[in-house]
């Protein structure tokens, strides 16, 4: 665990850290036997963590990643001082807690032989160890919060034998485990996802590991490894180390960070919030996303002209991420945290150029309608401060509403998509302007309509 030198390393005694296999147990079984012989303190612990079967064998529970907790935790007991007995003691004690799955999209070859097992495209194996063998259950492959899910639900069921008995307001350490060939990329997105799962089930994740620990060579699969933490645990597994692969994290929460929110709840105590302004931006908001449905294909046709024929299934994204929202939450008071909400959303839900051109207007002009200051006077400003954004990030002409938008025929376009077709082709009015039109217009009525 640190610098100590190598002639006074086992001077106190020896600890073997073994995963739960039979050849592993036989060798180092061997191995510690022959070194009492020689007067050498040894023990062994026996890391046997898998909670794939709900059934196990005689031969129990296999050793997985949960054997690097063991590892950095004994490592850390034996820099304090400890004695081999205390730290088997407590090594056992932790052991109880730990829980470890795997997933896989692929299996791996040993060199020199054919795959460890035939996977066939589009399929998954659950629960599979790190030796190439295969899993308990083979389904189709899904989204990585629904493969999280279903491989947290399937580690805590308390039907089964190898169950982690978790309870809500516990704290855990989780580590998320390359099994050999998922880019940096596929590891964050299923680290964000059991973090949001494990939340959502009224967990605190109190560390988080993320990284290639414990690999089965080329394996394009994950691990998860949930631990069950205290004080004392997370004191043991915080101790810096000087061990080149261990990630020191700090003593950082992740639970509460901004990062792993779902845009929704960005401002998810906006809920809270509401005012004389609350029916009269919800009846616009959903006038808005009505009049999008509506022109679905009509933008559809007009980006098929010179761009990819998305223009309207973009903003039909958009209008029911906002529906859905509305759903379940108050509007707020405060305008300025609905357009904060609002850029959030279309900036996840919407995507494209769109989705950045809408969220930096919205973010923008969000500063400008505070609570006590949403006059005639502060949406002209957060108008201006939202085109002035869009104009820093794109060198792309912007149009003036309904009058615009037809007059957008006969632009030449800078940026996106249209930049590449030859603008004698392009004769039709741009889809964006239309649906900015429509928008408008949209809130207009609503507008109209409340003060009729």
């Amino acid at each position: 665990n640190g610098p100590a030198d190598l002639h006074t390393a086992g001077a106190s005694g020896v600890l073997l850290i073994v995963k739960n296999y039979t050849g592993d147990r036989l060798n180092f079984g061997l191995a510690a036997e022959q070194a009492r012989n020689h007067g050498v303190t040894v023990d062994m612990v026996i890391v046997a963590e898998d909670c794939a079967f709900e059934r196990p064998s005689k031969a129990g529970r296999r050793g997985l990643c949960g054997t690097i907790f063991i590892h950095k935790l004994a490592g850390a007991l034996a820099e304090e001082g400890a004695s081999l007995d205390q730290i088997v003691a407590k090594v056992t004690e932790v052991l109880k807690g730990i829980g470890t799955l795997g997933v896989s999209l692929s299996p791996c070859s040993v060199p020199g032989c054919l795959p460890s097992f035939d996977l066939p495209p589009g399929d998954m194996e659950l629960g599979l160890g790190i030796h190439g063998e295969p899993g308990i259950k083979r389904s189709k492959v899904a989204s990585a919060d629904e493969v999280v899910k279903t491989m947290i639900d399937h580690m805590t069921n308390p039907d089964s034998q190898s169950h982690l008995p978790l309870k809500s307001g516990e704290s855990v350490v989780v580590c998320v485990n390359n099994l050999g060939a998922l880019s940096c990329l596929e590891l964050a997105v299923v680290t964000r996802a059991a973090i949001i799962c494990l939340e959502k089930q009224g967990l605190v994740v109190a560390r988080v590991m993320s990284g290639s620990f414990m690999t089965s060579l080329e394996m394009a699969g994950v691990s998860l490894t949930l631990m069950q933490a205290n004080d004392e645990t997370l004191r043991l597994f915080d101790a810096k180390t000087g061990a080149p692969a261990w990630p020191n994290l700090g003593c950082v929460c992740a639970s509460g960070r901004s990062h792993t929110k779902d845009p929704s709840a960005i401002l998810q105590s906006a809920q809270f919030f509401s005012g004389p302004l609350s029916p009269v931006m919800r009846s616009a908001l959903e006038r808005v996303c009505s009049t999008l449905l509506e022109k679905q294909e009509e933008l559809n046709a007009l980006d098929r002209a010179a761009g990819d024929g998305d223009c309207g299934n973009t903003h039909a994204q958009a209008a029911r991420a906002i529906q859905d929202w509305l759903q379940s939450h108050v509007v707020p008071g405060c305008p300025g945290k609905l357009l904060s909400v609002l850029a959030g959303l279309v900036q996840e839900k919407m995507g494209g150029s769109s989705g950045a051109l809408y969220s930096l207007f919205l973010t923008a002009a969000s500063g400008h309608v505070t609570e006590g200051h949403g006059d005639a006077a502060g949406w002209a400003r957060a108008m201006h401060a939202g085109t002035q954004a869009m104009r820093r990030c794109v060198v792309v002409s912007l149009t003036k509403a309904t009058l615009g938008a037809e007059s957008t025929r006969d632009l030449t376009a800078r940026a996106g998509r249209a930049s590449y077709i030859a603008a004698e082709r392009v004769t039709l009015p741009d889809p964006g302007a239309v649906a900015v039109a429509a928008i408008f217009t949209a809130v207009l009525e609503s507008l109209q309509g409340m003060t009729s």
